[in-house]
């Protein structure tokens, strides 16, 4: 019924018990997984899950924060990689300047969070012109940076579709993203007790613009939350929306998986 479009499968989180996770999601009306790369040796494991059970897709990418332990040519391993023909989407990549933001001044100078910064637009911009060569659209990470993140994007627009994933901002922010073309995605977060402002957003922004995920292993849902996060969870997830916007979960299904559908190429 329901697409996990973020879970981090390839996590050790799961090693032990993976099908059992996997089967727990199919109880949970759970009938397709996408699992997510942070790094070139991730996006490798991704697709061998995606290989391995017919309910899995991949995408392929670095993370933000995986840039200053990534190899100097990341592209021509995700190149091989995005040819696969369960590969869907380039990401995830974006832009992270949490730590750097949270530092003092003096601190962001001498740990070179400036140089971080840099390699990390640079990783982006790489695999957005990857995602044009190969066609495939690209889940977005952005934290603590989104003037940056858009300032990016913006050439973008038209060109390749792009998914904030874990949403967590305002509708003005929602409906700017949707003016580029682009869409957002949400997670656990909005069964949260303070998370007004995502709910308020995923009540009004119109259907077809928006996906549900679970970013397992992180952000499990209520009545989960602090423990282990699994794409079963999605299920809270839309059950929490639909009645946030006054619909039945089964037309939440119809019109998320038609996004889906849209966005991520042969899911």
């Amino acid at each position: 019924m329901f697409t996990d479009t973020h879970a981090h499968l390839d996590f050790p989180d799961y090693a032990a018990d993976l099908d059992a996770v996997l089967e727990r999601a199919q109880a949970a009306g759970i009938s397709r997984i996408i699992t997510i790369s942070t790094s070139v040796e991730g996006s490798a494991r991704a697709v061998a899950l995606a290989e391995a059970h017919p309910q899995i897709r991949a995408a392929v990418g670095v993370h933000p924060c995986y840039v200053d332990d990534s190899p100097s040519d990341i592209i021509a391993p995700l190149r091989a990689l995005a040819r696969h023909p369960a590969v869907v989407a380039i990401g995830e990549t974006g832009l992270d300047y949490h730590r750097s933001a949270t530092a003092p001044e003096e601190a962001v100078a001498l740990a070179g969070w400036q140089a971080n910064r840099k390699r990390q637009a640079l990783f982006f911009e790489q695999q957005l012109q990857l995602a044009l060569e190969t066609r495939l659209n690209v889940v977005v990470h952005q934290r603590d940076s989104w003037d940056d993140t858009l300032a990016i994007l913006r050439p973008y627009s038209g060109r390749l579709k792009a998914v904030f994933h874990c949403f967590g901002g305002n509708l003005a922010q929602a409906h700017s993203l949707l003016d580029l073309g682009f869409c957002v995605s949400f997670t656990g977060i909005v069964t949260f007790k303070n998370a007004a402002t995502v709910q308020e957003t995923a009540a009004k922004l119109p259907a077809g613009s928006f996906f549900l995920e679970t970013d397992c292993p992180f952000l499990a849902p209520i009545p989960h939350r602090g423990k282990r996060c699994e794409p079963a969870h999605t299920r809270l997830t839309a059950e929490c929306i639909a009645n946030l916007r006054g619909e039945s979960v089964e037309e939440l299904a119809a019109h998320t998986n038609a996004a889906v559908d849209a966005f991520f190429r042969r899911a």
